[in-house]
């Protein structure tokens, strides 16, 4: 599962204020919840897109914290999709990168360099 944060002075329920049709926008019905770190999360297990198997994605709440947005995508392996769904590998990638742009404000190098300070912050010094 992976948490992404809001840009500085927003908080996910500005941005997505009904998670729960924005998630069926974007990846299908929704076919039940599962909870993480005490937070109900919705599951859609038969995505519109091939390519997913399955996708989890909710807002993660910490209490006095801002909400973090929680989310997993579990692909098919490539081997197994057919030349029809290889073609909608594309629009997969569009589809979770638009999703998480919603979400968060931030596009895919912006998330990317977050994760990095995120790691490096982390990381032990010796």
């Amino acid at each position: 599962m992976k948490e992404y944060k809001m840009r500085r002075g927003e908080t996910l329920e500005e941005r997505i204020p009904d998670m729960e049709a924005t998630v069926e926008e974007y990846f299908g019905p929704i076919t039940g919840t599962t909870e993480y770190k005490g937070s109900d999360l919705y599951v859609v297990d038969e995505p519109d897109n091939p390519v997913f198997e399955r996708v989890v994605a909710g807002a993660v709440s910490y209490g006095s914290k801002k909400d973090r947005l929680g989310v997993e995508f579990e692909e098919r392996d490539p081997t197994e999709l057919g030349p029809d769904d290889l073609e909608a590998a594309g629009d997969a990638v569009d589809a979770k990168n638009d999703f998480l742009l919603e979400a968060t404000g931030r596009d895919a190098k912006s998330r990317r360099d977050s994760m990095k300070r995120a790691v490096e912050d982390d990381a032990p010094d010796y």
